[in-house]
């Protein structure tokens, strides 16, 4: 029988009141309170790395990140995330490599039934983010339960993503829509270093 910790990551209804959920909740509350103090850049970055379960190189976060477990926490090469993250990563959440967040985000995978009796009652479950390779995410976006995000998005400031969005986009708005979309082919590849030199040659 699965346990509640494989029923919740699974995106299935579980019981949030587990013992070994709330002690794993409890135990990550006490350690980032005291990583996120650390004026030590290394040192802060390492006791983030410890409760999460896959961060890759050449990853660094700015203080007060929060997050309820870690377990479901993904992070690929060349991560930048600035101050005051929330990750709540009762499903998985998956980012891709070289992705820079702003602060004041928010990636929520929690999911609670529209019907009132079945939220008295704590039913409680959620959906997976995934956001791909290359994305940048400015200030206080809020990203909902079940999005997935393409390659190469850039989500504007204080935008709210309630759906799912393919590569080479920038979107932006509450709720979030694309505003335009992006050349990251040769020609764009093109003008950028026309415009920014020191773009190493590939």
């Amino acid at each position: 029988m699965a346990t509640e910790r494989e029923k919740m990551s699974a995106g299935q209804p579980y019981d949030q009141f587990d013992k070994a959920l709330i002690d794993r909740r409890v135990a990550v509350r006490k350690q980032l309170r005291a990583v996120n103090q650390l004026d030590d850049n290394a040192q802060r970055n390492g006791g983030y790395r410890e409760l999460i379960t896959d961060t890759g190189d050449d990853f660094f976060v700015e203080a007060g990140f929060k997050f309820d477990y870690g377990w479901n926490i993904h992070i690929g090469d060349h991560f930048y995330g600035n101050y005051d993250m929330t990750f709540l990563d009762t499903c998985p959440i998956t980012i891709g490599a070289h992705c820079y967040f702003g602060p004041n985000i928010g990636l929520y995978t929690p999911v609670h039934p529209l019907n009132a009796l079945a939220r008295v009652a704590d039913v409680e479950m959620g959906a997976p983010i995934t956001i791909g390779d290359n994305a940048w995410l400015g200030g206080r976006v809020t990203i909902l339960p079940g999005v997935t995000l393409g390659n190469n998005v850039v989500v504007g400031a204080g935008s709210v993503v309630t759906k799912s969005f393919g590569d080479n986009v920038v979107i932006a708005g509450n709720p979030a829509r694309v505003i335009k979309t992006i050349d990251n082919g040769p020609d764009g590849d093109a003008q950028a270093r026309q415009q920014w030199p020191q773009i190493p040659q590939k």
